[in-house]
């Protein structure tokens, strides 16, 4: 996941990844980073050269850790659409501000590792049967459920399986 990093950049990643999951992407700024750290904020920029390309390497690291688990879950059940599902939700939900940080804003492709957004995506389009269109629909469908939960939009009685389940037929009777 991170070997293309130097040890003190991974130690830094590492550092950022647990700023941003314990207090949100508004807490993550170079200097309370660099507090955290024990350095001087300038001393970041010979690891990393700014703020984007420590969100690009958080969200490298979120794209390789959803794919893991998606193809874990794939493995189990091949071509379950409610497996991946439930992998992909409890990822997201595991990983709030992570998952947030990556999918709230544009991606930013070219600076990810090549091909690592196609892995990420590769189980859905499996199961999709190589249907891109259905794929990035069911995505939708799957990224709005979790958003929405995350950010505590859906009612404290709505039963978010039965909307889960319900969606996923719609998608894949």
């Amino acid at each position: 996941m991170t070997d293309r990093l130097t040890p003190r950049a991974r130690e830094i990643a590492t550092a950022a990844r647990t700023l941003l999951e314990e207090s949100g992407p508004a807490a993550l700024t170079l200097r309370t980073l660099a507090d955290r750290l024990g350095i001087k904020a300038p001393s970041l920029y010979k690891h990393f050269p700014d703020k984007h390309a420590v969100e690009v390497e958080l969200i490298a690291q979120m794209l390789e850790e959803s794919a893991a688990a998606m193809e874990a879950a794939e493995a189990r059940e091949p071509g379950s659409l409610p497996t991946l599902a439930e992998t992909y939700r409890t990822y997201a939900l595991d990983h709030p501000h992570l998952y947030c940080l990556a999918t709230e804003r544009p991606l930013p492709r070219a600076a990810l590792p090549a091909g690592l957004e196609d892995r990420a995506a590769m189980p859905l389009m499996r199961v999709c049967g190589g249907d891109i269109d259905l794929a990035r629909s069911v995505w939708a469908f799957a990224h709005g459920m979790v958003v929405l939960e995350i950010h505590g939009r859906f009612p404290d009685d709505a039963d978010l399986a039965a909307a889960w389940e319900r969606g996923l037929k719609a998608f894949h009777p």
